[in-house]
């Protein structure tokens, strides 16, 4: 017999909380027997898509865990396009196993393939090969895109590589040596500027300097047996939300055991797949860029001499990050850009093109798997990466809108505007004031110094102690490991939850949401959900202050040499001699060849100035192009060519406009029917956005009378007249005006 629930509400409430909690039990008991089964899986990942093992890193001369698989597209999925260029996703080794690239079907994996991309995932086994170094990883994702390139010799273009959280920084160091092999690059959630932040926000930036520095790394991998156990990363990054982790994520299964479990176990399978580093590959993350902040000033070099310096990398760099993000807030995912280069002079320079895009609130996470709002964005990138491969050197941010007219079949529900924006306005995203410089430089040297002694005086006497078994020991009983087990079937006690579990499954008697009882459980809820969460904020806060109250000690500064006159506080990269002799030699190059090129050159460099005010690339523009050149089948010109064709004109227009424009004329053919051609397809990519503004179509009247020959070229002092002050009022003003007053071009360097 079960009590009615209009008579005894109560009674009822306890009768289904009872039901829940067995149920709960039981979800419980499954999660710890997947987490054991996931224990001897020699792959440990979590795909949702067929996979073909292509390549192993086992095999290379530096022999690593990691794997590259081709994904074979599910039923349905639209046909792969040998010509597209094939996609590369990276998961992260932060502790779990891999997969959560492709999680889900709206992952990134699915819209790569969604998308008519080939598409190939790297993953890795649970443990390292002994002595794999950070070095031989780095250069096992450079093998692999050389074999990715090899099997797709005649798409345009070279592969895109995603690299997701900590693969993010992996991928960047990987194309900052090896740059020749990648196409774009994507990076997604991924820390690169790690002592960058806002006040109040990002509290794991003062990790490193609460503990003194990378020794306890050190000593965690003694311990280890030379391992260092991916839990303790699980439980580093777990600890950063005590509501959602001590509660909330377990309330929301108990609360609704009936429809959340089945979600709850898939996500369960791969934040407990616990894998290992080898300790000198955790000792080179903590030391070098944790705390060093090494990566993101260029004093990173391997240990056979080869620096790595993101600006070598040529491919365009897409940033995704996002507000909501507490494991990589905006700041650590962009504000390498401001470390490395001085100006937007010193970006173009060096033939970079950076695209960003900072999403409101998608967690950490959501960013990988794609989920709600987070989707139009892989969606879009993935769509137009031949368009950000062709954008001339520049920062832009990806600006996203929706309910604007499609010109055709590759323009969807979303179109994307990449505007041009200035080292300024990553500003508002955080970074590091001088005060904060000498903080992480004075713990960077506590690091060093504590570690030193540790290596000196207890590391011996470890290492010793740690024999296999006793370091077995430690990795079982971790209290993340823990929390699986113990609710496993290798527990005597559970034996009487699967028949439990059955009985009340069978004899369900549900609440519904107005019970008192269940109101009072969700106003207990809350308050322990707002009690862990102040406590977080307030732990928070302590952190913080007790961090930069030490680290910002005029003691502590003198002890550690930060304080002394004339020592910087960090390098930060310049710009070299030959760099300098190498702008200057190619812009006087670009200078004396400003009416060589046909009619192909003369279309882009028109198109170019007539698009400078905006300063912005618009989707629906290239969707045009992209059309053209469809519609000239063989005969179209290589995406490679077109795009240092269309960069020779950019920078030329940087260098001298006047003369640029002056030398348009000379390019175009005496014939006027494909003069003609050639404007009326310029013409309906330039107004393919819709209504120019008066500056923009000035200039569009311009360019038509010297291509249809009304007027002839025009005037120098028209092209003056014509030039507006440019996006964002004075700001872009100055900064184009600062460009021409190095008049090295700098630019052209970069062709």
């Amino acid at each position: 017999m079960t009590p009615d629930p209009g008579l005894f509400p109560w009674a009822a409430y306890a009768l289904d909380a009872w039901q829940r909690s067995v149920l709960f039990l039981d979800v419980l008991r499954r999660r710890g027997n997947a987490f054991l089964e996931s224990e001897d899986d020699p792959m440990r990942h979590v795909l949702t898509f067929g996979f073909e093992v292509v390549m192993d890193g086992r095999d290379l001369p530096r022999p690593v865990n990691y794997w590259l698989a081709r994904v074979t597209p599910p039923a349905g999925a639209p046909p792969t396009d040998p010509l597209n260029r094939p996609f590369i996703v990276i998961d992260p080794r932060a502790g779990h196993g891999p997969g959560i690239g492709g999680f889900k079907a709206d992952s990134e994996i699915g819209v790569a393939i969604n998308a008519g991309h080939p598409c190939y995932f790297v993953g890795f086994r649970p443990e390292p090969e002994p002595g794999q170094t950070i070095e031989d990883v780095v250069r096992a994702i450079v093998a692999f895109a050389e074999e990715v390139g090899r099997r797709h010799a005649d798409a345009e273009g070279r592969p895109v590589a995603i690299g997701n959280c900590q693969a993010g920084w992996a991928l960047m160091m990987a194309a900052a040596i090896r740059p020749e092999v990648f196409g774009p690059l994507m990076v997604a959630g991924s820390p690169l500027s790690y002592w960058a932040g806002t006040r109040g926000k990002a509290p794991m930036r003062y990790l490193g300097g609460l503990l003194g520095g990378s020794w306890l790394a050190a000593m965690t991998g003694d311990l280890g047996g030379g391992k260092f156990d991916g839990a303790w990363l699980v439980t580093n990054f777990e600890s950063g939300n005590p509501a959602n982790t001590y509660w909330t994520k377990q309330y929301e299964v108990w609360a609704d055991v009936d429809k959340a479990g089945d979600r709850y176990l898939g996500f369960e399978k791969w934040w407990g797949g616990h894998v290992t580093l080898n300790a000198e590959e955790m000792q080179f993350i903590v030391d070098q860029l944790f705390v060093g902040n090494r990566l993101a000033t260029g004093e990173l070099t391997f240990s056979d001499g080869t620096r790595v310096d993101l600006r070598a990398i040529r491919s365009p760099i897409i940033v995704f990050c996002s507000e909501g993000d507490e494991i990589t807030p905006p700041a650590q995912a962009l504000s390498w850009i401001s470390d490395l280069y001085a100006d937007m002079n010193d970006l173009r320079t060096h033939g970079q093109t950076i695209v960003y895009s900072v999403h409101g609130n998608v967690g950490h996470l959501g960013i990988f798997v794609s989920g709600g709002v987070a989707r139009k964005e892989h969606n879009e990138f993935a769509s137009n990466m031949d368009m950000i491969d062709v954008l001339p050197p520049g920062l832009y941010e990806a600006v996203l809108e929706q309910g604007k007219a499609p010109v055709g079949p590759d323009v969807g529900e979303w179109a994307v505007t990449f505007e041009s924006r200035g080292l300024a306005d990553l500003t508002a995203y955080g970074g590091t004031d001088p005060e904060d410089e000498a903080r992480f430089a004075a713990a960077r040297r506590v690091s060093e110094a504590n570690l030193a002694l540790y290596r000196m005086f207890a590391q011996p006497a470890l290492r010793a102690m740690a024999t296999p078994a006793i370091a077995e020991a430690f990795a079982q009983l971790h209290p993340a490991r823990l929390g699986y087990t113990l609710f496993s079937d290798r527990n005597p006690f559970m034996a009487w939850v699967p028949p439990a579990a059955r009985l009340a499954e069978a004899n369900r008697r549900q609440v519904d949401a107005a019970n008192a009882g269940r109101a009072a459980e969700r106003f207990f809820s809350n308050a322990v959900e707002s009690a862990l969460t102040t406590y977080g904020r307030q732990r928070d806060a302590l952190s913080e202050r007790t961090f930069l109250d030490i680290y910002g000690s005029p003691l502590v500064q003198a002890l550690t040499g930060v304080a002394m006159k004339g020592v910087p506080l960090r390098h930060r990269p310049g710009e070299s001699p030959d760099h300098r002799q190498f702008v200057e030699l190619a812009t006087e190059r670009l200078r004396a060849t400003m009416s060589e090129g046909g009619l192909l050159e003369a279309v882009l460099r028109a198109l170019i100035w007539i698009r400078l005010p905006a300063g912005a690339a618009e989707e629906r523009s290239f969707a045009v192009i992209r059309q053209l050149r469809k519609a000239q089948g063989d005969k179209r010109v290589p995406l490679p060519q077109f795009k240092q064709t269309m960069r020779l004109q950019f920078f030329r227009l940087l260098i001298d406009e006047e003369a640029a424009i002056a030398a348009l004329p000379d390019l175009l053919p005496e014939d006027q029917e494909p003069r003609s051609a050639a404007f009326a397809m310029l013409r309906d990519v330039v107004t393919a956005a819709g209504e120019l503004p008066e500056a923009l179509a000035q200039r569009l009247a311009a360019v038509e009378r010297i291509f249809l020959g009304d007027g002839g070229p025009v005037e120098d002092e028209k092209v003056r007249r014509l030039r507006p002050a440019g996006p964002r009022g004075g700001k872009a003003a100055a900064a184009e005006a600062q460009g021409r007053q190095g008049r090295r071009g700098g630019e052209g360097g970069a062709a």
